[in-house]
């Protein structure tokens, strides 16, 4: 039994690290909406010879009139962007590296506010998650010992933090599924993404919560399992203590019984006949067939 609860606490703490780095990885990074966002190609310029209109002529002349000849898809570019909770960072079409921006800052006003409840409760999914991991480890402990009430306490204070951290990381991750929904439509215009998918850091977070409510069944059934465990050996025990409690009596009785006969007997036995006088001696304890028996010797 020892063997197969440690075996169930470890693998509940192995999911639950896995959900905890999982989550805490998605919640710091910056991929999870990854696509292109279209911008107009900047004027070509002696350091910038690619990716840019060039007009081909002096545009410091202020009575010059400059056309472009680049019509439809071919007058921007497609520069690749990533999202997360906190940052948006896309590429810097005038210099090297990336550009980023605060995610709260481009979601709408009417949306801010759902972004925080997300960000809050994205919070309080790692802070569970962690209580949820300090009580499975403190069980993993218990269950090398012999206090086995204790361990079942922390099992199902384990169990019941797992199970509200995944749920709670569940909302966290609809709600800011919704909020980048509606910033795809409602963001700035120099923001909007002209196609997108979701990235690693999403595909992290929910398997996190896969993890998370993994180890929380797998919690759950670890105490179900050891309480059903525990209440079958009690009562086998109880059982096993009335059969030798009862056998225990039994002897006794018998013993006692025959002890009473084998003194009756005795008693009756050295009495004189000639004296005239009968003991009385109690039905329960006297033995007819060896009374008998006597009572023929005598008479021989």
């Amino acid at each position: 039994m020892k063997t197969t609860r440690k075996c169930r606490a470890l693998l509940s703490v192995s999911m639950n690290l896995l959900a905890l780095f999982f989550s805490i990885t998605a919640f710091i990074t910056t991929y999870w909406c990854v696509g292109t966002q279209r911008v107009p190609k900047p004027k070509c310029t002696k350091l910038r010879t690619h990716n840019c209109i060039d007009y081909g002529v002096n545009e410091t002349d202020p009575k010059v009139v400059v056309y472009s000849w680049e019509t439809g898809d071919d007058r921007f570019l497609f520069r690749q962007f990533h999202t997360g909770i906190w940052f948006s960072c896309a590429e810097n079409i005038h210099d090297e590296g990336e550009k980023c921006r605060s995610f709260i800052d481009l979601a709408p006003a009417s949306e801010r506010g759902v972004l925080w409840l997300s960000v809050v409760s994205e919070m309080l999914y790692i802070v569970l998650l962690i209580v949820g991991f300090s009580l499975m480890c403190l069980e993993l402990v218990h269950s090398s010992t012999s206090n086995m009430i204790d361990g079942l306490k922390l099992n199902a204070f384990a169990a019941i933090f797992t199970v509200l951290s995944g749920l709670l990381g569940m909302v966290a991750h609809m709600m800011y599924t919704q909020v980048f929904q509606v910033t795809v439509t409602l963001g700035p215009a120099d923001w909007r993404p002209y196609n997108w998918d979701y990235g690693w850091s999403f595909c992290m977070a929910w398997a996190s919560f896969t993890c998370c409510m993994g180890a929380s069944v797998t919690t759950l059934n670890s105490y179900t399992k050891t309480v059903i465990e525990f209440r079958h050996k009690r009562k086998t025990f109880v059982q096993s203590i009335r059969k030798e409690q009862a056998r225990e009596a039994l002897g006794y009785y018998r013993d006692h019984s025959l002890h009473s006969i084998s003194q009756t007997v005795e008693v009756y036995t050295q009495t004189p006949y000639s004296s005239g006088i009968r003991t009385h001696l109690p039905a329960a304890s006297l033995d007819l067939s060896d009374v008998s028996e006597t009572l023929g010797e005598d008479q021989c």
